[in-house]
């Protein structure tokens, strides 16, 4: 019945949770089970494969369903979440329901009813039957289920995600799978030049029957915010849009319309940085160099293991577009048959002369780290802590010590 499932279960009780585990892996599915609400949010939103549906208490040690709801949602679109609760907690699994919760059902309960109920909450179309093309990492193959899942309705996508990741290239893919497929795509770059009213008119116009890509949307001024929002409702179009992570907070200071945002936030595509995914970034190397290397007089044998390593363990702040501006410097510059460290990150030979001490190369690691935490978590530094797997306090002092600021 769940035949290659996987689930997340958050769970405290250890009869409960040992009993549900024992059945749905009889019946198949796979399981990760965590007993904390800290660790129920890191399980579900860096799985380390695609979770098909997350069951949860509503009550829980160090927490509540609710806020695990509510902190997953703000990075990513959340898988189906199915709560069990108790007989006073009703309304609040009602409230959980209206805030993007699935489902929900009382304690006690008969198996047999348990597993009709999570059956019923599975996404369509969440595996996708197609070859790889955002990456192999479970991150990646979450935005291609995504994709598919999206391109079967006409609502309105938000494709959020840092720069250089390639957001454009996935909004194309969704109208290529959509039924819009044999109308005009139309690409409105906002980051470039953020158009007026007048210019959004024109190319809604464009896209009739076909798809909007809208990219920057949270840099539209009042005016094209309110002409977006007043065409979406009778729209012949169908919109995609894409923004950087902080679009909710320009909408929390007045900048963006939070009525258009909660249009965008119903359908969101995450999309991760390539320092989170790490096996991605070597994975899109080899994408990249197969394609180059058919375009050389001489083709290279291949990529070497030491220079996959160093691919592995850059950050990439430039994400998708820093690799292939280093992959084709590094291919024009190759003078062996095999791709080397030295030839993606000519850097690492200009500084071969200075080596910093352990103490620096700890600072730097830390403070890499605790950047990434602050970005996932919108700077909170409560939960950017709990990430970390250190006190508030001592974040405090550290952020301190290496020049960091929440914002």
């Amino acid at each position: 019945m769940l035949e290659g499932r996987y689930l997340v279960l958050i769970e405290d009780d250890p009869v409960m949770g040992a009993s549900l585990v024992q059945r749905l892996e009889l019946e198949g599915a796979e399981l990760t089970w965590v007993r904390q609400a800290v660790r129920g949010i890191s399980a579900v939103r860096t799985p380390r494969k695609p979770v098909d549906a997350v069951i949860c208490d509503i009550r829980l040690p160090d927490g509540t369903g609710e806020e695990i709801l509510a902190t997953v949602s703000r990075t990513i679109a959340p898988p189906p979440f199915l709560f069990i609760t108790g007989q006073g907690e009703i309304e609040q699994a009602v409230r959980l329901l209206r805030a993007g919760g699935t489902d929900y059902m009382t304690k006690p309960f008969e198996m047999a009813q348990f597993l009709r109920r999570l059956a019923q909450i599975f996404r369509p179309g969440s595996e996708t039957g197609l070859p790889p093309q955002t990456g192999i990492s479970p991150l990646a193959r979450q935005v291609d289920a995504l994709v598919a899942e999206f391109a079967a309705h006409d609502r309105p996508v938000l494709i959020q995600g840092q720069r250089g990741l390639g957001k454009q290239r996935i909004a194309r893919r969704i109208h290529d799978l959509s039924d819009r497929r044999a109308a005009p795509f139309v690409a409105l770059n906002a980051y470039r030049d953020p158009p007026a009213a007048a210019d959004l008119a024109r190319a809604f116009e464009q896209a009739r029957d076909g798809t909007l890509f809208l990219h920057g949307v949270s840099r539209l001024d009042r005016a094209g915010q309110e002409a977006l929002a007043l065409a979406l409702p009778a729209a012949a179009f169908r919109l995609v849009a894409s923004s950087g992570p902080a679009i909710d907070r320009r909408a929390e200071a007045g900048d963006f319309r939070a009525d258009l945002l909660y249009v965008l936030l119903a359908n969101v595509i995450p999309l991760p940085p390539l320092a989170q995914r790490t096996e991605d970034a070597v994975w899109l190397a080899g994408q990249l160099f197969d394609a180059l290397n058919g375009r050389r007089d001489t083709p290279l044998r291949g990529i070497s293991e030491l220079a996959r390593a160093a691919i592995r363990a850059h950050d990439w702040p430039g994400n998708g577009r820093e690799l292939r501006s280093r992959l084709m410097r590094a291919m024009e510059v190759a003078t062996g048959e095999w791709l080397f460290p030295a030839d993606v990150f000519p850097e690492m030979v200009e500084g071969e002369a200075e080596i910093g001490s352990l103490a620096e190369a700890r600072d730097a690691a830390e403070r890499r780290q605790i950047i990434r935490a602050l970005d996932r978590t919108g700077g909170q530094i409560a939960e950017a802590a709990r990430l970390l797997r250190v006190s508030r306090t001592t974040l405090w002092e550290k952020m301190h010590r290496l020049g960091l600021s929440a914002r």
